[in-house]
């Protein structure tokens, strides 16, 4: 990508992950732990690793866990002393943080709003003069190249480009003609093209303006998708590399194993 800025991420993180509901009781599904860190670190990891160092959370259910993690990352994450009777004489023991340069916002989009709605609601926290932004989900993991896939959606020119990849069949369809979307399946019985929308997305503001409005049960995934599908803006970058989201307990334990085996291929482009 050369000296090129990369746009911010925005990452969806206000759903109360029903699936998954003995680990997510207490803690917000993206807040879920792969290893010692949360499954939303890791995909901020998997966007920092090419420089993407800007991250917009909608935030809903248990947004409390969000804003405690991020307002006392460093002191959960690094060695310190401190003088009890002197909280200001905090000294850091291990200065190196590669997350340092990281700019998170939480934005509260509402307990009850669905993602069409948690999208328009940031529309107003995206950096002025950028038209492009990522967009994807709290409990999904990839290898996919974000530098690849960002140059496929500029060489498109589409509104919404997302990843297209093969996991198993109980996802909804995207219908694919060249590298344009056709259209939407709705977990069809079987597979005709065998993708399926991982998540992973890049998007122009234009989108936000023309097909999503402040409605708190807009769901992203149907109206908006579907009608940007049917004006011919959608393209899909085809991945058929690794590919997991963590949307039930097997699959929980399934990351972790792979985690804890040091084998986890969407840490391939970390440095």
């Amino acid at each position: 990508m050369g000296n090129e800025k990369m746009p911010p991420a925005v990452i969806f993180c206000g759903g109360m992950g029903t699936r998954l509901r003995e680990v997510t009781e207490l803690t917000p599904k993206p807040m879920v732990q792969i290893g010692e860190q949360p499954i939303l670190w890791h995909i901020m990891k998997c966007y920092a690793a090419f420089g993407v160092k800007r991250f917009i959370l909608c935030l809903g259910y248990k947004r409390e866990v969000f804003v405690d993690y991020f307002l006392n990352y460093r002191q959960r994450r690094k060695d310190f002393t401190i003088t009890l009777g002197d909280p200001s004489s905090v000294r850091y023991l291990d200065m190196s943080e590669d997350e340092a340069d990281w700019e998170v916002t939480c934005a509260n989009t509402g307990l009850h709003s669905m993602t069409g709605c948690r999208l328009k609601r940031i529309e107003k926290y995206l950096p002025e003069g950028e038209e492009d932004f990522f967009l994807t989900y709290g409990d999904g993991l990839s290898d996919v190249n974000i530098a690849d896939l960002y140059e496929f959606h500029k060489k498109q020119r589409s509104l919404l480009t997302l990843t297209a990849v093969h996991p198993a069949g109980r996802f909804g369809e995207v219908c694919l003609e060249g590298d344009k979307v056709a259209h939407f399946s709705e977990k069809p019985l079987q597979h005709q093209s065998g993708f399926v929308s991982g998540g992973f997305m890049v998007l122009k503001k234009s989108f936000i303006r023309k097909y999503t409005e402040d409605r708190e049960e807009l769901i992203f995934e149907h109206a908006p998708m579907q009608n940007a599908a049917e004006d011919g803006v959608v393209a899909a970058y085809r991945h058929t590399g690794f590919w997991q989201c963590m949307d039930n307990p097997r699959e929980y334990v399934f990351l972790n194993d792979l985690w804890e085996k040091g084998d986890a291929p969407w840490t391939k482009y970390w440095k």
